[in-house]
């Protein structure tokens, strides 16, 4: 087996290497989450820091890695006696991979051999191999939401427990956690974040030189593993032994009360829930200082400290992007009692005409794209100032259902009319999101664990019983007993115990929720152009994503206007990507809603080879007012139909307004077999009749 690669050759990253180092000398830290886009080493460097952890004693023998001064109670191999001397062995990288059941991570409990031999068979899992360890979870935002809470759970608690049907087994599990996630693949929910202790963005170097050293270095690994990893020997030994070192200080290290203060301050400055920011950046703070040498917190380690603890306890709501602003932080750890800066002078001139530089927040302003603003908007098209206004001026007001679609506004400047084959107008801001009524797939589906639709899940309301196939792991405990009672005599049962055998073992069937594959088919044609429409329009579709979000689909959109359609957002988890994605929809031209329907119905298929088992819901938002080719209405009539045959779920928001309605939206719903619903009603109101509708589509 080649050696691993060096963490000290590792090129750049430096937060990422602090970040990791200091959950090293500290574990109390709570693990790092790694974000950033695909091929930035980020698994590379969470494999190499394993080599940099200090050996452990274990008990020999024990699958539970105890500690032989102070061994487990709880632990299923034990009792250990603490006279029997411990051997050495080098810290664990423990790997979760994405498609792990419950009992691979948490271990498993034999029901059957419980109940027949009455044997206590538990077969350790995950958390038991990374015990004293690293625990490394690549594509965390893949994972299902229950495994990550399990998993957070232990870490948090240092124990896992593991309960079936009354037979329960608990041990240590104290490790490092280390999460790496591409947010293009979607977001872990914020309380799952917050879990996490610190979290890091990892992003590829701009700079030629340093990119050439990387490659050059990865080469000279490939050709050489052994001989590469030797010469970097030194300087990995050099770097666990300040590790170690920084271990063995770590209980002296003081935080003075101003530092604390300091710490506290700035959580509330930065407005982020519960307490866990302030204790992890207290933490951090120590571990920072021990790992520098020193015995007392500064101003510089709690600093250090916020920068890598709060980022990601910042978010809102699923829209929000983590981020820290630096000139916020300053203000905040700033003591009451400092002085404030003075500002720099002026530059001479007014302007680019007088030689000077533009004001900040000009056109043109010399503000970074990446700065964050105090309100978590990002004002990137002047419509989120900091006075609530717009971009002209007039302030901004939150939508809501029943002004969503108001009265036709005028068309934006230059926007083409319904008729004609139009310009492309630029796009315009989406209204403020709110909470939408809730539409399910019909039937029962056995798709991946969610919060829309009616599924057999491993988790949930138990509805029935059948024969267990394989092993039991949802022992259905009356349907064993009804089952077994009627052998006792045949199998000369004399005392009280009840004979078990096993064809006897019932399995619980259980009812819970799915997640669905929710495809958005918007009409961006000209006849959405004026601007209070198409505002009202997208504010119902992020309302719809947010919906989305919070059910655990996954989502795509399909466009249409002019010639023909396209699949701006192909099926994802990331319902980032598609709240980016409507915000940039541009609109004009004409209304090809049978193109639209089709390309929906080729997404469809495709997807259904890819993922079988999850279920779809189509919501075409439109006015219906097919325009464009000899027979425009028709061909979008049979794509209506097509899609209705197929089984497709579906709901059609209606778009129009203004006095004259030709219903045409209605006349498509009843095409697609299901629902409409208009701008109005799409508000989480009244949810029973709306959901009744959307599940008799057959």
């Amino acid at each position: 087996m080649s050696a691993a690669y060096p963490f000290s050759a590792i090129v750049g990253l430096a937060d990422l290497r602090l970040a990791l180092v200091l959950n090293a000398v500290s574990p109390a830290v709570g693990g790092v989450l790694v974000r950033g886009e695909k091929g930035t080493a980020k698994s590379t460097m969470v494999r190499a820091l394993a080599s940099q952890l200090p050996e452990v004693a274990v008990v020999p023998g024990c699958r539970f890695s105890c500690e032989p001064v102070r061994p487990d109670e709880h632990c299923p191999d034990g009792p250990h006696d603490p006279a029997v001397g411990g051997v050495s062995r080098a810290a664990r990288l423990v790997e979760l991979p994405v498609g792990a059941s419950e009992d691979r991570l948490a271990g498993s409990l034999d029901i059957e051999r419980a109940l027949t031999e009455g044997v206590k068979a538990y077969e350790p899992g995950l958390l038991a191999a990374a015990h004293r360890g690293v625990l490394y979870v690549d594509e965390v935002n893949l994972l299902h939401d229950h495994l990550v809470d399990l998993l957070l759970d232990a870490a948090a608690m240092g124990t896992s427990h593991v309960e079936r049907e009354g037979v329960s087994v608990r041990h240590a599990a104290r490790f490092l956690l280390v999460g790496t996630m591409n947010p293009e693949e979607g977001e872990l929910r914020p309380q799952l974040l917050d879990r996490f202790g610190l979290t890091v963005e990892v992003a590829a170097s701009r700079e030629p030189r340093e990119r050439a050293e990387v490659v050059r270095r990865r080469l000279a690994y490939e050709a050489d593993p052994d001989g590469f990893a030797a010469r970097w020997a030194d300087e990995d030994a050099a770097l666990a032994g300040r590790i170690l070192a920084a271990r063995k200080v770590l209980a002296d290290v003081r935080l003075p009360d101003a530092e604390l203060e300091r710490i506290a301050r700035v959580c509330a400055s930065f407005e982020v829930d519960g307490m866990r920011a302030d204790l992890v950046t207290a933490r951090t703070s120590i571990a920072l200082a021990a790992w520098h040498g020193r015995t007392e917190v500064t101003a510089e380690d709690v600093r250090q400290a916020a920068l890598l603890a709060l980022p990601h306890r910042r978010r809102r709501n699923p829209f929000d992007a983590p981020g820290l602003d630096e000139a916020l932080l300053d203000e905040a750890l700033r003591d009451p009692e400092e002085p404030e800066p003075e500002p720099e002078p002026e530059p001479d001139g007014d302007g680019p005409d007088g030689g000077g530089e533009p004001p900040a927040g000009a056109d043109g302003s010399q503000r970074s794209d990446g700065a964050d603003r105090a309100d978590g908007s990002d004002g990137a098209d002047g419509s989120d100032r900091a006075d609530g206004s717009g971009a002209d001026g007039s302030k901004s007001t939150e939508a809501t259902p029943s002004s969503a679609p108001g009265t036709e506004d005028a068309p934006v400047a230059g926007a083409p009319s319904a008729s004609d084959g139009g310009r492309e107008q630029a796009a315009v801001a989406a209204a403020e999101p709110y909470r939408t009524r809730l539409f399910a797939v019909p039937g029962v589906g056995q798709g991946a664990a969610g919060r829309r639709s009616r599924a057999r899940t491993a988790s949930g309301r138990t509805t029935g019983a059948q024969v267990a196939a394989g092993r039991v792991t949802r022992l259905h405990v009356a349907a064993t007993v009804r089952a077994a009672a009627l052998h006792q005599k045949a199998r000369g049962r004399t005392g009280a115990g009840l004979l078990l055998r096993r064809t006897d073992l019932r399995e619980a069937v259980r009812e819970g929720r799915e997640g669905n594959l929710v495809l958005f088919v918007v009409d961006a044609s000209g006849s959405m152009a004026a601007r209070k429409r198409m505002q009202a329009v997208k504010g119902a579709v992020l309302s719809l994503l947010l919906d989305a979000y919070q059910r655990r689909d996954k989502v795509g959109l399909v466009t249409f206007r002019g010639a023909g359609a396209s699949l701006a957002l192909p099926p994802t988890s990331s319902v980032e990507i598609g709240a980016a994605r409507l915000a940039a929809l541009p609109t004009g031209g004409r209304t090809p809603v049978g193109a639209g329907l089709l390309r929906a119905h080729e997404t469809l298929r495709v997807e259904r080879l890819r993922d079988p088992l999850r279920r779809p819901l189509l919501v075409v938002v439109t006015d219906g007012r097919a325009t464009g080719g000899r027979d425009a209405l028709g061909e979008s009539r049979r794509a209506a139909r097509l899609l209705a045959a197929g089984g497709v779920a579906s709901l059609v928001v209606d778009c129009e307004s203004g006095p004259v309605r030709l219903g045409l939206a209605a006349r498509l719903a009843g095409d697609l077999g299901g629902p409409v619903v208009t701008l109005d009603e799409l508000a989480g109101e009244g949810l029973a009749g709306l959901v009744r509708d959307v599940r008799s589509v057959a």
